[in-house]
């Protein structure tokens, strides 16, 4: 019976362009060797930008940025952007704008635009996906926007509602086809860019 003699030491390294604690414990659950490295990337958005464009636009300039100091490696570059009714909300980055944005989003519902991007320029490979996260926030009073910000403080996170702790509580509904997609890592569109850049996964 043939044996499979491939060397998984000859696999190029593994980068993930992101710090976010998040992602990193994300792509930890494919068991595949990586390292992280922080990208350098002006997150503003360009006039009339849409959502879905901007998260697509940063996720590839994440990944193309780390890529050119590691040239030999297959880089991850990442990036989410809650849209609301075509407006971009980004991470809050205080408890007044979180109490906003919540504000706006409550009864409503917001799409968070998952951008993935894989890139490896000893190979030439470059791919992006789009995964769109369909949720439906509950009416919350005053009171609930407080209690959950105090208790939670998800200031580093799009939309201001951490859907994989306390957030959940804020929702009636997420429609979408890629599960880890909302806490910023699509893992079954992350593992299919993997394995066409030559990694090997189950």
């Amino acid at each position: 019976m043939p044996t499979d003699t491939t060397d998984a030491s000859a696999a190029p390294p593994l980068v993930l362009g992101s710090t976010s604690p998040y992602r990193r414990e994300l792509l930890s659950r494919l068991r595949l060797p990586f390292t992280t490295a922080a990208p350098q990337v002006d997150e503003t958005p360009l006039p009339h930008e849409t959502p879905a464009a901007l998260a697509r636009r940063l996720a590839l300039a994440k990944a193309r940025e780390v890529a050119a100091r590691h040239p030999q490696a297959i880089v991850i570059g990442a990036d989410q952007v809650a849209d609301l009714a075509g407006e971009p909300l980004g991470k809050p980055g205080s408890h007044e704008r979180a109490v906003a944005q919540l504000q706006r989003m409550s009864g409503q519902t917001v799409v968070f635009q998952t951008a993935l991007s894989v890139v490896c320029l000893a190979s030439g490979f470059e791919q992006s996906e789009l995964a769109p996260v369909e949720v439906r926030f509950r009416a919350l009073d005053a009171g609930e926007i407080e209690r959950y910000l105090r208790a939670e403080q998800p200031y580093d996170c799009a939309g201001s509602a951490k859907s994989e702790g306390l957030g959940i509580a804020l929702l009636e509904a997420i429609h979408n086809d890629d599960p880890t997609a909302l806490v910023g890592l699509p893992l079954i569109r992350t593992a299919r860019l993997l394995r066409a850049a030559g990694l090997r996964l189950p």
